[in-house]
């Protein structure tokens, strides 16, 4: 098993910036992937960010050039640095951890981008 625990959101204006930290506790040496996803009001969960253990990173569209993840392999965590932030950004922004075929998700942090 494999908890995850996000921290960092908060209310923001448009154009600043917000980082996202997400410890793993746990099994953690089973863990190869971790990524974040983001659910806004009335809408599907989408993917945000990713990170492999091999270091390789992957963005959706939508935030390229804007959000950088950072992986810990050392203490199985992951972060979001979130720049230039847009009121669509707004939504609960969830940590995910791929163990295998399992997925597992934290708790979910609030971002809200609003003037």
């Amino acid at each position: 098993q494999v908890q995850l625990v996000e921290s960092g959101g908060g209310l923001v204006q448009p154009g600043g910036s917000l980082r996202l930290s997400c410890a793993a506790s746990g099994s953690r040496y089973s863990i190869n992937a971790m990524g974040w996803y983001r659910q806004a009001p009335g809408k599907q969960r989408e993917f945000v960010a990713g990170s492999s253990s091999n270091g390789n990173t992957n963005y959706a569209d939508s935030v390229k050039g804007r959000f950088t993840i950072s992986r810990d392999n050392a203490n199985d965590a992951v972060n979001l640095q979130m720049d230039n932030l847009k009121p669509e950004d707004t939504a609960v922004y969830f940590c995910n951890a791929l163990s295998g075929s399992t997925s597992y998700w934290g708790q979910g942090t609030q971002v809200t981008v609003s003037s």
